[in-house]
């Protein structure tokens, strides 16, 4: 296999089809491996290429491939699809991944470390008990409601409904008081679980240096800066601010034909941790600048003057994710001004 220049994966648990190509497509092999020979196999090829999807395991078989002396291109599953031919199987999905990392304006993924994943864990853990939370907090308003027990939205009503479940002259009736107060255990479980999770950021992200610089940008917090840590490659692959923007899906989707440039509202076609929790710090920055003050800030006071409150929180989201690049492009300090200095 002395031309061999590339070998397409197409990942599974068990079985994994691999098609083998030149560097000008020609097929060279097709073939079916366990994943107990999967090491082997690629640790008698000469170094070549390795092309997978970016999805459940390719990060750990990229680390697998690099250490034998290959080079690894992960490619985004939507990236791949254009190129499946007629019949949708392991085998035409293994050729499809070739031809899409044979194309030379393919876009890659950069291969996670370790660390990476054990941070994506930990975040992932943490966001997993939160949406199990708040499933259950519904579920009781939910319930009660049918009994004519209403309240508000938010996690901070719990304390309300568990006062009128727990109360001596509660309205329910006691099967409904018994599985109420399975609910209250249930929340408060995940509560104390959350919270340790909350305290292990919080302790890591004061012992990193580059953590400590980020929460300097208003609206930045500890589990924002973990997902970045977790979710975005190396700063070096985005040639500009705008372009790590871009990739966080805080620009405009473009419609534009005929050489007229049509905008519309954000792509929302990047990572959406990071996304989320740029614009959830934009609109607390937001929210605390109009009850405050701008404190000289006149961009944003003629911003949120002349726009809706989201799509300032976006353009400002769009502000602290160029910043974001910035720093950790030239290793330079935020410089506070405006809102921040307040």
């Amino acid at each position: 296999m002395d031309e061999l220049h590339i070998v397409g994966i197409d990942l599974a648990k068990q079985t994994f089809h691999l098609h083998g190509a030149k560097q000008d497509g020609t097929v060279l092999f097709r073939k079916k491996l366990p994943r107990a020979q999967m090491t082997k196999f690629f640790d008698q090829l000469e170094p070549c290429t390795i092309a997978m999807e970016a999805c459940a395991t390719a990060h750990f078989w990229g680390r697998e491939m690099e250490e034998l002396g290959h080079v690894v291109r992960l490619i985004p599953p939507r990236y791949v699809k254009p190129f499946v031919k007629r019949q949708k199987n392991d085998s035409n999905d293994a050729e499809a991944i070739v031809e899409a990392a044979l194309r030379p304006t393919m876009r890659f993924v950069s291969v996670k470390s370790p660390d990476q994943q054990s941070l994506a864990v930990v975040y992932r853990s943490r966001d997993l008990l939160v949406r199990q939370r708040t499933q259950l907090v519904n579920a009781l308003r939910a319930h009660l409601a049918e009994f004519g027990v209403v309240t508000g939205k938010g996690i901070i009503q719990v304390k309300k409904l568990a006062a009128i479940i727990e109360g001596e002259d509660c309205p329910l009736p006691d099967t409904v008081r018994g599985v109420g107060v399975i609910y209250l255990e249930q929340i408060g479980q995940l509560t104390d679980q959350i919270q340790g999770l909350e305290v292990t950021i919080r302790k890591s992200a004061r012992l990193d240096a580059v953590s400590v610089q980020l929460q300097k940008i208003p609206g930045v917090g500890p589990i924002g800066v973990m997902a970045l840590e977790a979710f975005a490659p190396p700063m070096q692959c985005f040639q500009s601010g705008r372009s790590f923007a871009a990739w966080l899906g805080l620009v405009p989707q473009q419609h534009s034909t005929g050489g007229k440039a049509k905008y519309g509202r954000a792509s929302k076609m990047g990572q959406a941790d990071i996304r989320r929790h740029l614009v959830a710090g934009a609109m607390s920055v937001i929210h605390w600048a109009k009850s405050r003050g701008f404190a000289g800030n006149t961009w944003l006071e003629r911003l949120v003057g002349r726009k809706p409150t989201m799509v300032a929180a976006i353009a400002l989201a769009n502000k602290m994710a160029r910043t974001i690049w910035a720093m950790l492009s030239t290793g330079e300090e935020y410089r506070m001004g405006g809102v921040a200095a307040a």
